[in-house]
This record gives C-alpha cells, structure tokens and sequence, in this order.
C-alpha cells in the first residue's frame, strides 16, 4: 500500500512538471455551467473526443484560494490542461478571471429545462451522496468527508450563500441559478467564443462539436453522474 501511494505521489509530481509543458499555450475550453448541469457528460464527451481534461480533485482543492480571492494557483493549474469542469469553473465570479487571463479561450455553459429542474437534480444527488434524509442537513454538509470533511459545505455556502437553517432552500437556489445564467450570457452576449448547451435537447451534440471544431463518430453526449447511479450513504 505504502508502495503504491508512493508511486502515484511521483506520478502527480511528474505531471506537474511535463503537464504545463505540453498543455499551457494549447487551446482552453472552461465548461461554466453549475453543477448538476451536465457538466460530467461534457468532461466524458471531450475526454472520448481525446482532449486533456484538468484533474478535477485537484482543482477542488483549491477551494480556500478562491474564497480568498488567490487566484494565482487556478490560473498555474489551467496551465496542465485543455478542459476544465466543475468546481471552481462553476463559481459566480471565475469566468470573468478566466476571461481576462484567456481572452480567446471557449465558454460552454450548461444549462437544465428549468430552475426548478436544477433545484432538484442537485438537492436529491447531494442527499444520496451526502445525506441518510430526502434533503441534506447543514450539519450533514459541514461533516461529509467529500476532498476534506466539510468541503461541500464550503463550496456550497460560498457560491450559493446557503443557511443553516435550509441549506437547499429553493427560493435561494432558484434565484442563484437564474442570476448566474443571466450574468454570464449578459457578460459574453455573441461573442463567437461562447455557447449556451441544454444537453437533453436535439442537436445539442451537433451544436458541441461545432463549437469546438472538431469531427465527431459519436450523435449525441454521454449521460454522466446520473443521481439514479449514485450509492447511497
């Protein structure tokens, strides 16, 4: 066991080292949809697609620096990469830092049928991965052992400003998920750069590969981290 974590830890280091090599100056694409958005089957879609997707437990941890507005490690992290997904990219205020440090790189945001849709798609698959209720309780957040025990409260609290009280309060979230959506098309408007994907609609696949340019063998997005899939606690 001893051996084996010992390998991996000089496995990480090396890709440190070779990743930004190979990786900083490559086209980047930053998929800022809110999780729960579809945002896995887009990371799958560009991994079967053979782009280089950023290590996503790296970048969850850091978490700290972006709540203290560092952002000198996710910028050094965006170098090891061609994709990046989740958490932090889906913060309120991230794209408009990658924006000014990637002028031309490519935005996707995702986006579900409703905000209701979304409020529950995340309250349900928060519950099943970090909860024995139908709706996750604050102190269950604040001891899940998700990165470090207590990350998905922080992550939570900081983009969504949960309570509490009713840390999935739908008024709250439902508001939160309309005002990102809003701000961020407002920020890009038509930019050439930037597409909005509901990936559960027709020939939003089509749309995808366009976007990015690339010639596709596949008609349609992986369905990725569906709440139906995941054990629960």
């Amino acid at each position: 066991m001893l051996k084996i974590g010992l390998i991996n830890k000089l496995k990480d280091i090396m890709e440190d080292y070779l990743n930004p090599l190979k990786y900083k100056n490559r086209q980047k694409y930053f998929c800022i949809g809110l999780n729960k958005t579809g945002t896995t089957s887009l990371k799958k879609a560009f991994l079967d697609l053979g782009f280089k997707v950023g290590n996503q437990r790296k970048a969850e941890r850091l978490l700290g620096d972006i709540k203290s507005k560092n952002y000198s490690t996710l910028l050094k992290y965006c170098d090891t990469s061609e994709v990046f997904q989740d958490v932090p990219f889906s913060f309120f205020d991230i794209y408009r830092v990658l924006y000014d440090k990637y002028p031309d790189a490519k935005f996707i945001l995702t986006v579900r049928d409703s905000p209701e849709q979304w409020v529950d798609s995340i309250t349900k698959f928060h519950a099943k991965k970090f909860s024995s209720n139908s709706v996750a309780t604050a102190q269950e957040l604040k001891t899940a052992n998700y990165v470090w025990p207590g990350w998905i409260w922080e992550a939570m609290e900081y983009n969504f400003k949960i309570s509490d009280d009713d840390p999935y309060n739908r008024e709250n979230l439902e508001e939160k998920y309309i005002k990102y959506n809003e701000e961020v098309k407002q920020f890009f408007g038509t930019s050439k750069n930037f597409i909005e994907l509901n990936l559960s609609q027709g020939k939003s696949y089509q749309k995808f590969v366009n976007f990015i340019k690339v010639d596709s063998p596949y008609l349609d997005f992986p369905w990725e981290n569906k709440t139906e899939n995941i054990i629960a606690k």
